[in-house]
């Protein structure tokens, strides 16, 4: 190995890392710091720094970054509508900021290298790693699952059980779970075969739509520039507002996504998602926005989606291109306020109204009944003149061009 100093490793004190954290220890033989990152995981996060220093850590930090992670990464993802292939990215924007943190860290104690417990076949380790070049580019990134010797999670268990480590995982129900304030992620294990359920046990967030109460709930969010400030009149802290919604979304059965996606290294996976915040506000959002942006504006800014929802699944939050991107966003929500009205029943999310002062959206226009300063007669000359290429390339097409009309 190498010459290391010190290392930080991003430590959630699950299987993956409670392993690593020793195996850097024994390999390196250097002081190994502990970094956990609070997401709004809801774990006993005291205890996880404990086991980490139980484990061998020369010391373990824990930092708060509820409110961060959903004012600075969530939000400002909600204000693009971000989804890759029907997955809301619960997972992809937490890592980078748990690598900001992680940087910040290994400055405070002048640590030459960082260490992430992501597979080398899957997303995060390109997450994790591109945010530490991004922030820190002559910090050195240790990958432990592209160096050691062990094939799969079995002999993480088995090394673990030799050394009298605590583990939360078993090699009869091995399936990864991951979990923030904005989603909890499962995959791995029994998930791996694509024709099986999710065991009903399995879910943490969310109760099943059949369990869900048979009355429908009824919620107002009120936006400002397209962030959700308030429910039901009740204006919250960006995390306050999520758990919330994550609240009311989980005991009416919202949320649930068996997704199989396509991994940026090449190949597709399943993951299994619950995010019943998020799905509220995603389509809360939506609504707002339906009747306050322009129509050429939300077309621009919807063919911006897909790209910048890559973005952030392929681990390029820190990036130039993804701030222009943001920029552009950004800028199409300075109107995007007001207040959506829905029903939460049984998995579902209906929209009921929305409203807000500068809503482009008027009565008078559109309805059957007025006129409303709208002369019907113009539409005449405004279809004859749109008519005029398909006209010409009708007669064409038949052999009589030479005719006039």
């Amino acid at each position: 190995m190498e010459k290391i100093n010190k290392i930080v490793l991003a430590y959630s004190g699950g299987l993956d890392t409670t392993v690593i954290l020793r195996w850097l220890i024994e390999n390196y033989k250097c002081d190994v710091y502990a970094y956990i990152a609070d997401l709004g995981q809801k774990e006993d996060l005291e205890a996880i720094r404990k086991k980490a220093l139980k484990t061998g850590a020369k010391d373990a930090f824990v930092e708060d970054l509820r409110e961060k992670f959903v004012s600075d990464f969530i939000f400002p993802m909600l204000r693009a509508n971000a989804i890759y292939e029907g997955y809301l990215l619960g997972t992809s924007i937490a890592r980078p900021l748990i690598a900001e943190g992680q940087i910040r860290y290994a400055r405070s104690i002048g640590a030459d290298a960082v260490a992430h417990g992501a597979t080398g076949k899957g997303n995060d380790q390109v997450r994790f790693e591109l945010s530490y070049y991004f922030l820190e580019p002559k910090i050195k990134a240790i990958a432990p699952w592209r160096i050691w010797d062990f094939k799969g999670r079995a002999d993480l268990v088995k090394y673990a059980k030799e050394r009298g480590l605590e583990v939360p995982v078993t090699v009869e129900k091995p399936y990864s779970i991951d979990r923030n304030a904005y989603h909890t992620s499962y995959e791995g294990g029994i998930l791996e075969d694509p024709w099986m359920e999710p065991p009903e046990d399995m879910w943490t967030l969310t109760v099943s739509p059949e369990k869900a109460p048979d009355k429908p709930e009824v919620i107002e969010i009120e936006f400002e520039n397209g962030n959700p400030v308030a429910i039901n009149g009740e204006r919250l802290s960006p995390f306050k507002l999520l758990e919330k919604l994550n609240e009311i979304g989980g005991r009416n059965g919202v949320g649930r996504n068996d997704v199989v996606e396509n991994r940026y290294v090449g190949m597709k996976s399943r993951g299994v998602y619950e995010t019943p915040g998020g799905t509220i506000l995603h389509i809360a959002h939506r609504a707002i926005e339906s009747i306050t942006m322009d129509r050429e504006v939300m077309r621009i800014r919807d063919s911006l989606i897909p790209k910048y929802s890559e973005l952030i699944y392929y681990g390029y939050w820190f990036s130039p291109e993804r701030e222009l991107l943001q920029a552009m966003i950004d800028k199409s929500q300075e109107n995007v306020t007001g207040v959506v009205r829905l029903k939460i029943y049984k998995g579902n999310v209906i929209v009921t109204g929305r409203k807000s002062e500068f809503s482009l959206y008027k009565k008078s226009v559109v309805s059957f009944e007025e006129e409303g300063g709208f002369n019907m007669k113009d539409s005449t000359g405004f279809i004859n003149i749109n008519a005029l290429r398909l006209k010409l390339f009708s007669m064409r097409r038949k052999g009589d061009d030479k005719k006039t009309f």
